[in-house]
């Protein structure tokens, strides 16, 4: 479970994360997100999640399909124990902040910083010159996304904390460039046994729904027998399961399977090796899929009830921008100050 985290400045403790409505939520969503957003809900500290609708079009969106894909999204927040009670729940379009702060952010951070960003330099590829302007400037509006909160603390995976070092870079410069001590230092919160989900076909290989094999990953729509059936013909090598997390190095689809019971559990790697070491997977698989199916099944049941009526989810999300928009304001506000501008 996640421990409450602590801050040291003098900024009120406040978590932000964001997840972009592309589509098709799979279990590396789950755990790797989703899971511990629920986690950090409960420690007492403000939350506040999002779903990212301005990163996503930063590619062509199908307008339709993206508006199901951010209503499917939220209901896969509440599914997995996001209440909106607890936590801020909105989509991002629905708070010009985010926007606004981000074109601030577009003037501090260099070219050179953009440059680097390896996410950048994967998605653009040799067609860069063809990418839109918003695929290379969007670290600044998730910089923005953070910090239009005063955020302390932002739950990641490991690919993206290339993204949060930048947005740290972008608060220290705007700190000093304005003389002030106004955007925290955000501190990254990268803990979990599943923080990066691989490939069922691949273990070398990040679980994906862009991946042509279904067959590749769990998605959080699936039912109680297609999570059972994935897991019996996911990839794994002929040994039997170690003794303890040394023993899996080198063995990329043996230890993404344990790190996913580990993760579904709510155990560490070693507790599972402790039980199951020296099991052929031919065992341990069905205990897996017992698991699996108890925790996933439930969430993928509820996703399906949500979306039956959708005005309830715009409900929500309504709601939480209003909430959102009670803090980000103010801070948009003070920064328009800070800068100099007239009127703010």
């Amino acid at each position: 479970m996640t421990e409450a985290v602590q801050t040291s400045s003098s900024f009120t403790p406040r978590v932000f994360s964001g997840i972009q409505p592309s589509g098709d939520l799979h279990l590396g969503n789950y755990l790797g997100a989703m899971k511990r957003f629920v986690d950090m809900q409960e420690t007492g500290i403000e939350t506040v999640y999002c779903m990212v609708d301005m990163h996503a079009i930063t590619v062509w969106q199908d307008p339709e399909k993206l508006r199901h894909a951010t209503r499917e999204l939220c209901a896969g927040f509440i599914a997995a124990g996001i209440d909106p009670a607890k936590s801020i729940l909105f989509n991002q379009s629905q708070v010009p902040e985010h926007a606004q702060l981000a074109w601030i952010f577009n003037c501090v951070a260099r070219m050179g910083w953009m440059q680097r960003m390896t996410q950048w330099k994967d998605k653009a590829g040799k067609n860069a010159q063809n990418a839109s302007l918003g695929l290379f400037a969007y670290p600044a509006l998730m910089a923005a996304d953070i910090l239009i909160y005063h955020a302390t603390h932002v739950p990641v995976g490991e690919d993206q904390k290339q993204h949060l070092e930048l947005t740290r870079d972008i608060a220290t410069k705007f700190n000093h460039d304005y003389g002030v001590d106004f955007f925290p230092i955000t501190e990254p919160v990268i803990e979990g046994a599943a923080t990066r989900v691989m490939s069922f076909r691949d273990g070398s290989k990040k679980m994906s729904k862009s991946d042509p094999s279904d067959a590749s990953r769990i998605n959080m729509t699936d039912d109680a027998d297609a999570i059972a059936k994935k897991i019996r013909k996911a990839k794994t090598d002929p040994e039997g399961l170690p003794s303890d997390a040394e023993g899996l190095e080198g063995r990329p689809e043996a230890r993404n399977l344990v790190n996913i019971y580990a993760a579904l559990a709510d155990t560490s790697v070693d507790a599972v090796l402790k039980d199951v070491g020296g099991k052929q997977f031919s065992e341990f698989k069905p205990i897996l899929s017992e698991l699996a199916v108890e925790k996933l099944a439930p969430i993928s049941g509820e996703m399906a009830r949500l979306m039956q009526d959708t005005s309830e989810i715009d409900k929500i999300l309504d709601h939480g921008a209003e909430r959102a928009r009670a803090i980000a304001s103010p801070i948009l506000k003070k920064t328009y100050e800070i800068v100099g501008m007239v009127g703010a």
